[in-house]
C-alpha cells in the first residue's frame, strides 16, 4: 500500500479499514519499537470503534522485536503526553482527534513528550513500517502489560492551580462523545462546580455533533445549554480532548488567541517575567498582553513539534496557538486541555469576574479566522507572492510562509502541510477593514 497517504506532518492517519488497518498498525508497532531502541512503549486509545483492535496489532508489533508494552487503556492524548513525561518512556496515542468517525490515527511521542514529526523521526518510521509490511517480525512476543495512571493524571492537572481559591461555578461542557466525557468527570471530582456534561457518552461515531470545536455549527448545543441554565462558563473539547474552546456566560466564543492572552497573564502572575510562546497567526494582542504584564513574548511557527523546541530552547513556562492548542513547560512542554480550562476557573474563582469581562480588554482587533484556498502549488504561490511584496514597503518575513504586516493590519499566507491548500488568515483594527483586506489578499491568488 501507498503509506505516502497516511504518514502526516505530525502523526499517521487515514479512514479505517482501508487505508488504516490491523497489518498497518502492527507494522508501525514494529517500526516505532526499532526506532526508539527503548525498553517499554507506552500506548492509550480514545473511544474510536477501531481502536482497540489497531492498538493491540500494534503492541504485537512493537512486541514482535522484543519491545514491552504498556498500555494505558481509554484516556485523552494529552494523558499520553503526561505518561510518557511520568514514566520516562515513549508513547504511542490511538486517536483521529478531530475527525469523523471512519478515520483513526496514531500520535507518537517519546519520553518526555517530545514530539515525532516529519523532521524528528516519522520519516524514518515510514521507512521502517514499508519494511516491516513486506516481512513482518516473527520475533517472541515481549510482555504485554496494563495499568492504571488516572489518579496520578488528576493530580498532576490539580497541581497548576491552587484548590483552595476555587469558588462555586456553574460548568457546561460538551465533550461531543469524545474523550473529555471520561477524563472531565475524574479531574472535576470533589471541586466546588456544579458541572453539567453534554454528550458525555463515549461514542466514537458521534452521534449528536462531530468533535470538531473549531466549526462554529458544533457549538450550538453547548450555547444553547448554557443560556438554559445560566452557566457561568462554556468548555467545549474535540474527540480527543486535548483542545478546549471557551464560551463566555453571554454564550460567546472566546478565540484561541484571546485564550493564550489570558492564561499568558495568569501564568505571568505566578512566573513573573517568563517567556510566552505564540504562534505567529495569533492576534497582535497576545504580545502586547505579555509585554504588559512583564513576561518575554516569543513569536513560533504554527505546530506543536515547533512549539514544544523552542519552549525547550528558551525555557518558556507557556505556549498558545490560535487554533486551541495550549502548552505548559510543567506539563513537559506539552499541550493539555483541561490544564487550560483549570486556569481559567481558577482566574474566575480568585478575581470574582465573569468570563467575558475577563477577556474584554485582551480583544483588541478583528480577525478573519482562518480561510482555505485550493490551489495548483502553493508553495510556488507563496514564492510568488514573497517577491512581489518585497518593495511593498510593508514589514515582511518568511517565519511559516509569508507574513506581511503594514502596522495597522497584517495577513499570514502559509501553505497546507498535507493539502493543496494554502491558509489566510487577516487581522486589522475592525471587521470592516479586516473583511476588505481579506478579499484583497484573496484577489491576489485565487485562481493560480
Amino acid at each position: 500500500m501507498d503509506t505516502s497517504e497516511i504518514f502526516k506532518a505530525y502523526d499517521v492517519r487515514g479512514t479505517y479499514p482501508d487505508q488504516l488497518n490491523e497489518d498497518v498498525a502492527r507494522a508501525v508497532g514494529s517500526a516505532y519499537a526499532t526506532f526508539t531502541s527503548a525498553p517499554v512503549i507506552l500506548m492509550a486509545r480514545d473511544m474510536r470503534p477501531s481502536g482497540f483492535a489497531l492498538s493491540q496489532a500494534f503492541a504485537e508489533g512493537a512486541r514482535a522485536v522484543g519491545t514491552a508494552v504498556t498500555d494505558l487503556g481509554l484516556a485523552s492524548t494529552d494523558f499520553i503526553y503526561f505518561a510518557t513525561g511520568y514514566l520516562d518512556a515513549p508513547g504511542a496515542m490511538f486517536t483521529a482527534s478531530h475527525n469523523p468517525a471512519q478515520y483513526n490515527g496514531i500520535k507518537l511521542c517519546l519520553a518526555g513528550a517530545k514530539p515525532v514529526g516529519v523532521e524528528t523521526g516519522l520519516t524514518q518510521i515510514e521507512e521502517l513500517t514499508n519494511k516491516f509490511l513486506e516481512v513482518p517480525a516473527t520475533g517472541a512476543l515481549a510482555p504485554l502489560t496494563t495499568r492504571d495512571l488516572m489518579d496520578e493524571w488528576v493530580s498532576h492537572v490539580h497541581s497548576f492551580i491552587d484548590l483552595s481559591t476555587l469558588r462555586p461555578l456553574k460548568v457546561v461542557a460538551d465533550t461531543a462523545n469524545g474523550m473529555g466525557g471520561f477524563v472531565v468527570p475524574k479531574v472535576f471530582k470533589g471541586l466546588p462546580f456544579s458541572v453539567e456534561i453534554l454528550f458525555e457518552e463515549l461514542d466514537g461515531t458521534f452521534p449528536n455533533h462531530p468533535a470538531d470545536p473549531l466549526n462554529p455549527a458544533n457549538l450550538v448545543d453547548l450555547q444553547r445549554r448554557m443560556r438554559e441554565t445560566g452557566a457561568d462558563v462554556g468548555l467545549a473539547f474535540d474527540g480527543d480532548a486535548d483542545r478546549v474552546f471557551l464560551i463566555d456566560e453571554k454564550g460567546q466564543s472566546i478565540s484561541g488567541s484571546t485564550t493564550t492572552a489570558l492564561v499568558a497573564k495568569a501564568m505571568l502572575a505566578k512566573n513573573p517575567g517568563a517567556t510566552i510562546l505564540y504562534n505567529l497567526i495569533c492576534s497582535k494582542s497576545v504580545p502586547e498582553v505579555i509585554l504588559e504584564n512583564g513576561g518575554v513574548p516569543v513569536r513560533t511557527r504554527v505546530g506543536h513539534s515547533f512549539i514544544k523546541q523552542v519552549m525547550s530552547e528558551t525555557n518558556a513556562v507557556f505556549g498558545g496557538e490560535h487554533s486551541g492548542h495550549y502548552y505548559y513547560r510543567d506539563n513537559y512542554r506539552a499541550d493539555s486541555g483541561i490544564i487550560t480550562a483549570m486556569i481559567v476557573l481558577e482566574l474566575m474563582s480568585t478575581t470574582g469576574q465573569a468570563l467575558s469581562e475577563l477577556v474584554a480588554p485582551l480583544i483588541r482587533y478583528a480577525d478573519s479566522g482562518e480561510i482555505n484556498s485550493k490551489v495548483t502549488d502553493p508553495h510556488a504561490t507563496v514564492a510568488t507572492l514573497t517577491a512581489s511584496f518585497a518593495t511593498s514597503g510593508a514589514k515582511t518575513d518568511e517565519l511559516d510562509g509569508l507574513t506581511v504586516d503594514y502596522g495597522d493590519w497584517w495577513f499570514n499566507l502559509r501553505p497546507s502541510n498535507t493539502e493543496p491548500l494554502l491558509r489566510l488568515n487577516v487581522e486589522a483594527a475592525n471587521a470592516e477593514l479586516c473583511d476588505q483586506h481579506v478579499h484583497e489578499v484573496l484577489d491576489l491568488f485565487r485562481g493560480a
